[in-house]
């Protein structure tokens, strides 16, 4: 990025574009390779004035703004520029023009913040202006008024010039909501070119804001031999304007940009500009008396180790053709169907859970055991789950064969561990072996967290040993369609945001992890790994699964948010259907942003490196109808606060807001017909219902009315179907409820007067003995839980086979209407 006023520069570098910027295209290079590549992306160059200010409010009672104006333009840059500071001046001028290479086919949002320099205190932030580059047509010259404070007649003019660079190509690599950009490695290497009779080592430090690596240390020894040569690298986006800052050991050098020999202290970092150089050879850009450091750039274009893309993974759609046909053949026995159904004539029925600790999981158990029992569980082609359901699910998965063997087997494992004591798990052998293990998991790479404590001491807690299970390893449990696909969820926050204002779905299948709005997968093996702009940059041993298992906001969360506005542009511009309206932020202050941060703070989150790292949002992406269906926060319309820029996805327990793990289930392309919908959350057995229901009509999901009379609400019954439009699936939601078991054993099975006690299960409020926060439960209290819940399948057969009998009705429906040959009129 490079400053001037002067418009015969901006002249001499549009001149010298293909040298000033180091974008060129060799000959022996060769693009990457992707499916459905778009039309070669145009490069841009932006030139951005900032010219003055009027009527500029005061940052204190004590004296005038001493006021400057900082740029951020992270698709470009990740380097802030900022203007000279303009001191106790109401209408400060600037006329400072600064320069960004941009990419066209991404979002790129440029932030102007108004800043208050202080001396002895942190900078003030007066306001911030995030404008959408896109208003700016190739080749115009367009002078902004941003009005700041139309009252007051507050303004920041600007003036923007955007023009296309010509012949200059970059192949990328999109799915409508992500970019990929090419990336290219930068070599340093330092030789040494005399002994150096000092017995001192020396060492270097090289860092490129923006790369993969971001920093990088060479050490030389006191007697290495002339010759030798140490190399590190970076890895950045071809086309950005990088600098490499080096820290150099303090000797006589030659600067080969410069002039004669001198002595320096190079304690401080030298900036070297490397847009000024050919990198297509080796080029030397220091020589000191012992060594010298040259650099040179190698293509690093590769194809993706992740995968763009809305639809379902090869893996997953071999899965569901195989399991197909074991549904086929359950369809046909449970409702006794006269025909074999053909493969399209075969509803996907899906299990959804709700969370709720020991509670959730023990019910699980009972539930999945009546489905067995009705021969429903063969029916079934995913089951989806959060929380404590997936310590069920992740203990039947560790046997690839689990459905089709009595489950009576795995739950008495189970209902040994929940009713023996757990004291044994804070034991000090215990306590040493969770040190050891997070030790371990720190040592691979991994950022250790609160939550794997926990996760380790559920593992303990489920297992008689260490359970090395992973979630890659499930892949044997589906591999011939033998079981239900497992898909588990998650939600990824920021630490600095309440729930309220950002969250996204995140699930795990064995196949892949992956989040919903984006449409980016990676292998679950790969889940942890660090990666840049799509690659893989550094393995890290995929993590045992009991890591990836798994207060209130609103009141505070109102009066803590910056202040966000829609401002004019004066003159108004031509508008595109795609671009984003000029915003307007202003932050509350101090007090507000320390508590934000003390009530954001959260200690059950599971840490992970963000596999989006580096990559930038397309410039439609909003338009994006996959990305709408599950965007959900005010930081969605911001794209430099949402996740890309991000070390660390920061993962936590899906029922922080909604308690059910429906939304994968409901992706389209999963196609899910029939969903058995399994409350187990304590008070309120609606609640869950409810807000999932108005999430999906608020974001025009696909999803049948639920609406429940006073009446039903009042006294709820074991099990509601709900029906409507052909788009939306069938829902049969269970509440957990003790509506006819109390005097019912068993469907048409009276209790004798000795059997009432164990028809007494008290499941309407989250207080004991099936609080969500208890560990450990009677034997007669687990029993009577398990049995309440199969009960509740078992008497409700009717409007289960009901429910599945009418989805194979609207297969054919939806066969016979949609054949070639059949009649356009119903």
């Amino acid at each position: 990025m490079a400053s001037s006023a002067c418009s015969p520069l901006d002249r001499f570098i549009q001149a010298n574009l293909h040298r000033k910027i180091g974008i060129r295209r060799r000959d022996h290079e060769r693009p990457c390779s992707a499916e459905d590549e778009p039309e070669v992306p145009q490069l841009c160059w932006l030139s951005v004035k900032i010219i003055s200010m009027r009527n500029l409010r005061k940052a204190d009672l004590w004296s005038q703004t001493d006021c400057y104006v900082k740029l951020w333009l992270p698709t470009a840059s990740c380097q802030e520029a900022q203007t000279r500071t303009v001191r106790n001046c109401r209408n400060p001028v600037w006329n400072e023009t600064f320069h960004f290479v941009i990419q066209s086919e991404v979002k790129n949002i440029l932030e102007l913040t108004v800043c208050d320099e202080d001396t002895f205190t942190p900078d003030d932030q007066l306001m911030t202006v995030r404008f959408d580059v896109a208003k700016i047509q190739p080749g115009e010259k367009v002078r902004l008024h941003f009005e700041l404070n139309p009252e007051n007649q507050e303004e920041l003019e600007v003036e923007f010039l955007l023009e296309n660079i010509p012949g200059v190509s970059e192949k990328i690599i999109t799915n409508g909501v992500l970019v990929s950009r090419e990336v290219s490695c930068l070599e340093v290497h330092v030789n040494e070119t005399k002994m150096k009779s000092s017995h001192k080592r020396r060492d270097f430090t090289f860092t490129m804001k923006g790369s993969y690596e971001e920093i990088q240390d060479i050490s030389k020894g006191p007697h290495s031999r002339p010759g030798s040569s140490e190399t590190t690298r970076f890895h950045y986006i071809k086309h950005s304007q990088p600098r490499l800052l080096m820290t150099l050991p303090k000797e006589h050098f030659f600067c080969c940009h410069g002039s004669g020999r001198r002595e320096m202290d190079v304690s401080n970092p030298l900036a070297v500009p490397l847009h000024s150089l050919d990198l297509g050879k080796k080029v030397t850009v220091m020589r000191g008396e012992s060594y010298e450091v040259s650099v040179n750039e190698e293509n690093s274009c590769k194809n993706l180790d992740l995968r763009l893309g809305f639809d379902l993974c090869a893996e997953e759609k071999d899965f569901i053709g195989k399991r197909k046909k074991v549904v086929a053949a359950a369809l046909k026995n449970v409702l006794h169907l006269d025909e074999d159904l053909q493969e399209d004539e075969v509803p996907v029925v899906a299990v959804v859970t709700a969370a709720g600790g020991v509670r959730s999981m023990t019910a699980m158990f009972g539930s999945l055991l009546a489905l067995q029992e009705l021969g429903v569980l063969d029916c079934v082609s995913y089951i989806s789950g959060l929380s404590a359901t997936t310590w069920t699910m992740s203990k039947l998965y560790e046997d690839a064969n689990w459905s089709q063997k009595d489950l009576s087997g795995p739950i008495g494992d189970i209902r040994k561990h929940v009713t023996k004591s757990k004291l044994c798990c804070f034991s000090l052998d215990h306590m040493k072996y969770y040190e050891n293990k997070l030790c371990e998991r720190k040592q691979e790479g991994h950022k250790v967290s609160f939550t794997d404590l926990w996760g380790l001491f559920i593992d303990c807690m489920l297992h008689d040993q260490e359970s090395t299970h992973k979630l890659s390893d499930q892949q044997l449990a589906v591999k011939q369609g033998q079981n239900p696909l497992p898909i588990y969820l998650s939600l990824n926050v920021k630490d600095d945001f309440s729930t309220l204002d950002f969250k996204e779905w995140v699930e795990f299948t064995p196949y892949e992890v992956g989040l919903l709005k984006y449409g980016a997968f990676v292998r679950s093996e790969d889940f942890g790994s660090e990666f840049f702009m799509g690659h893989r940059m550094k393995k890290i041993p995929e993590s045992h699964i009991c890591f990836l298992e798994g207060h209130s906001e609103h009141f505070w969360h109102r009066w803590t948010r910056d202040t966000e506005c829609d401002i004019g542009d004066h003159p108004a511009l031509p508008k595109k259907p795609h671009e984003q309206t000029t915003c307007l932020s202003i932050p509350k202050g101090y007090l507000s942003k320390s508590l934000r941060e003390m009530l954001t703070g959260r200690p059950v989150v599971s840490t992970y490196h963000n596999f989006l790292k580096g990559l930038q949002l397309h410039n439609k992406y909003l338009d994006n109808e996959s990305f709408c269906m599950w965007k959900d926060t005010v930081l969605d319309s911001s794209p430099n606060q949402l996740n890309e820029m991000s070390d660390y996805l920061k993962l936590i327990d899906t029922a922080f807001f909604i308690n059910t793990s429906c939304p994968p289930i409901l992706r389209p392309e999963r196609k899910v017909d029939v969903i058995l919908h399994l409350n187990y959350s304590g008070g309120s057995q609606t609640l869950p219902l409810d807000l999932f229901s108005e999430y999906c009509l608020e974001h025009g999901i696909p999803f049948p009315s639920t609406e429940l009379s006073q009446e039903d609400r009042e006294h709820l019954k074991e099990c509601y179907v709900f029906e409507d439009s052909l788009e939306a699936p069938i829902l049969a939601y269970f509440p957990l409820v003790c509506d006819t078991f109390q005097k019912y054993k068993a469907p048409n099975v009276e209790r004798g007067p000795t059997e009432m006690e164990q028809g007494r299960v008290d499941v309407s409020t989250c207080a004991a003995p099936y609080g969500t926060g208890l560990l450990t439960y009677t034997e007669e209290n687990f029993n009577k839980l398990l049995n309440l819940c199969s009960y509740n399948i078992l008497n409700n057969k009717h409007l289960i086979l009901q429910a599945l009998r009418t989805a194979v009705e609207r297969k054919k429906r939806l066969k016979k209407y949609s054949s070639p040959n059949s009649s356009k009129h119903s």
